[in-house]
Formats: structure tokens, C-alpha cells, sequence
């Protein structure tokens, strides 16, 4: 039999090259927006209910490819896939800056959410089969892919101050910042072409096995580490989405927002080293629990002082936390059901995690608008992460 294609390239390298789909899918389209508020809302007169509301319909755009994704997989294969959502989400970007009504734009959010999700699941079910076949890195080589999203945060913390101030005056200077990400995303779409080519398709190709003979997933097995996903998902969005604008109601300059958002990517990407071992252990829901509590901590601090340093550390630990609950139900699947059903137990977490999204910004949202404002929104989000920790600490590993 000839070795596959990737055999002699190493296996970190592909894994870093394939987690340039997170840094698109959530780095990039999804987090991004939390730099763009102020300013939009500032400009377009939006309320937080609204501002809120255009990262619910990129969640329910989420939930929608989500569901379509196992399909679509299984037809064309996890590789085109994850090369098409890409395209996709790169042109719904560059036209989120065409337009300043809200309904064009929350069609484009909801548009960018389907796109990313067809990226996002199609590269963590290469990502586990890459790790798959070294067991001892396994747990790395997922830190890594959802790791990855840290370069989209990075690259956004730099990209998106610095064209808002080039554009300073400008009539919806803003859109110009869409328009750079859409670009940063067509390179880094043309740099996953190369996992996403040697990479083999594995047996959920539609060469290898009609769609009918894919094996079910059974969610009640699994209900408490979805249930707790679920609740990661209404939590971790509200401080994605609203953390920039209350550092900027605090009186933080533009200089300290890039500082703040570039640590926060920065402590993604090292994520992937710092929980790996926990990933690789943890075969029941022990550390979807232990990451979820640790991020409540983490998005109540700046709910609760504007002191800088407590601020720094909330980035800095959400930062180096909320990627690897993703990576951790991931693990999961991977360590509690055989290979085959990895596709579609990747799948059902994602389900859950975008309907808690759907829920988590329109209500934090909404809730800003009300007393207390945006710190009171955050109060919410933790508690809901640490609702989210307390159902994950009852799932038990499946005997297999």
C-alpha cells in the first residue's frame, strides 16, 4: 500500500496550517465584530439589543450549517468543504462593508455564521484524525486547530485599530476594516488549500461509503457534556461580543483595547501546549467542567473592577481557556466513540454550542440596556459558565 501523501511532512506543521480554519471561521469572522461594535454602534445608532443581535443570527447561521454540514461531508468530503466554506466566508466579510442598514447586515452575519461553521467542523474532524494517528499528540494537535483562532483574534487586535484610525473622518470608516479582514482571510484561505490537499478524506468521503451506512450518534449518552456545551455557548459569546465595548465605557484608550485583544490571542494560541495533557486524560466531561468554571472567573472580572491589571489577567485567562472547551469536546467524542461516528458526534456538540450563541448575545444585549449595563451582562455570562461546569462534571466516559 503507498504511504499517504502527508506521511513524510510533519504532523505539526499540517496541524498549524490546518488551524488557519479556526483563525477564519472564529478568529476572524466571528471575534472580530467585537472590535467593530463601538464604532458601528456609535455611527449607525444601534442599541446593545441590536448590536448583540448581529452576532444571534451569525450563532443561528452557525446552527444552520451545523446541521446541514454532516450532509454535505459525507457527499463532498471534509476537505472541499472546509476549502468552500472558507471562500464563502471570506467574500460575506468584504460585503458586511457595503452596506449600513441592518437587515443587509444581518443577512451577511447569518451568511458569514453558515460559512463558518462548514470550516470550522470540517477542519476539527481532519484535526482529530490527524491527531488520531498519534495517539500521544493527540490532545496537541487539537489544541492547536482550535488554538489557531488565537491568530485570527491577533491579527485582528492589529488590523482592525489601525485601518479605523487610518480611516478616522471617513464616512463609515468601518467598512474599510471589513474589507481588510475579507482580505485576511482570502490569504489565509489560499494557506489551508495545502492541508486541505494532502490531507486523506478518511471514511466519511462519499467514496468510501454511501451516506446510509454513516452510524448514528446517540445524544442521550453525551447529555450532560451537551447540556454544558450549551451553556459554554450562551456564557463565553456575551464577553466576545460586548468585552471591547466595556472597556471602552470604562475609558480604555485604542492603545489599551489592542493590548488587551492581542493577549487575549496571544494566550489562544498558547493554549494549546497548556491543556493538552488535561485533553488527552480527561475521557469523561472533568475537563469541559474545570475549563468552563475557570472561564466564568475570567469573564466576571471586569464586570466586577476596571482596575487594569485585573482586566489584563480576565484577557489573559479567557484567552488561554475558552478555545480548549471546544478542543475538549472534541476529545471527547474522539476518546468515547470509534472513528466513523467522529463526523457526527463533532457535529451534535456544534449544534448545542451554536444554539447557546443564539441565545447568549441578544440577551447580555439586552440586559446592558437595561440597569447596571454591560457589567451586568457579563454577571449573566458567568453565571451561566458556571451553570455550564456543574452539568459537565456529571458526564461520565462510555464504555466502549
Amino acid at each position: 500500500m503507498p504511504a499517504p501523501e502527508h506521511a513524510h511532512v510533519p504532523v505539526l506543521a499540517l496541524a498549524l496550517a490546518l488551524s488557519l480554519g479556526a483563525a477564519i471561521s472564529l478568529g476572524i469572522t466571528r471575534f472580530a465584530y467585537g472590535l467593530l461594535l463601538p464604532p458601528m454602534r456609535a455611527d449607525l445608532g444601534w442599541s446593545y439589543t441590536l448590536a448583540g443581535a448581529m452576532n444571534t443570527v451569525n450563532a443561528l447561521g452557525y446552527l444552520l450549517g451545523a446541521l446541514v454540514t454532516p450532509r454535505l461531508m459525507r457527499r463532498y468530503g471534509p476537505r472541499r468543504l472546509l476549502v468552500a466554506g472558507a471562500v464563502l466566508a471570506s467574500l460575506f466579510m468584504g460585503l458586511s462593508g457595503f452596506f449600513t442598514e441592518a437587515a443587509p447586515l444581518l443577512a451577511q452575519r447569518l451568511l458569514a455564521g453558515v460559512a463558518s461553521a462548514f470550516v470550522f467542523i470540517a477542519g476539527g474532524l481532519l484535526a482529530a484524525r490527524l491527531g488520531g494517528q498519534q495517539p500521544g499528540r493527540g490532545g496537541l494537535v487539537l489544541g492547536l486547530y482550535y488554538g489557531g483562532t488565537g491568530w485570527g483574534i491577533v491579527l485582528s487586535a492589529w488590523l482592525v485599530p489601525a485601518v479605523l484610525a487610518a480611516m478616522q473622518g471617513a464616512p463609515h470608516g468601518w467598512a474599510w476594516a471589513w474589507w481588510a479582514l475579507a482580505l485576511a482571510c482570502v490569504l489565509a484561505t489560499a494557506v489551508l488549500c495545502w492541508p486541505a490537499r494532502v490531507l486523506p478524506e478518511g471514511p466519511q468521503a462519499a467514496s468510501a461509503q454511501p451516506a446510509a451506512a454513516a452510524p448514528d450518534f446517540h445524544w442521550r449518552p453525551f447529555g450532560f457534556a451537551l447540556a454544558g456545551y450549551g451553556m459554554f455557548g450562551v456564557g463565553y459569546i456575551g464577553y466576545m461580543t460586548f468585552v471591547i465595548a466595556l472597556l471602552r465605557e470604562q475609558g480604555a484608550s485604542a492603545t489599551a483595547v489592542t493590548v488587551f485583544y492581542a493577549l487575549l490571542g496571544l494566550a489562544v494560541l498558547a493554549s494549546s501546549r497548556i491543556w493538552a495533557g488535561l485533553l488527552d486524560r480527561s475521557r469523561g466531561g472533568e475537563a469541559l467542567a474545570r475549563l468552563n468554571a475557570l472561564l466564568g472567573v475570567a469573564t466576571v472580572l471586569p464586570a466586577l473592577t476596571s482596575a487594569w491589571p485585573a482586566v489584563l489577567l480576565s484577557g489573559l485567562v479567557f484567552g488561554g481557556v475558552f478555545l480548549s472547551v471546544v478542543a475538549s469536546t472534541t476529545a471527547l467524542v474522539r476518546h468515547n466513540l470509534p472513528a466513523s461516528a467522529w463526523a457526527s458526534g463533532i457535529s451534535a456538540f456544534t449544534i448545542v454550542f451554536a444554539a447557546g450563541q443564539i441565545v447568549g448575545p441578544t440577551v447580555v444585549g439586552w440586559i446592558a440596556d437595561g440597569p447596571g449595563g454591560l457589567a451586568r451582562g457579563l454577571v449573566f455570562s458567568a453565571a451561566a459558565l458556571w451553570l455550564g461546569a456543574a452539568l459537565a462534571w456529571r458526564q461520565r466516559p462510555l464504555d466502549r
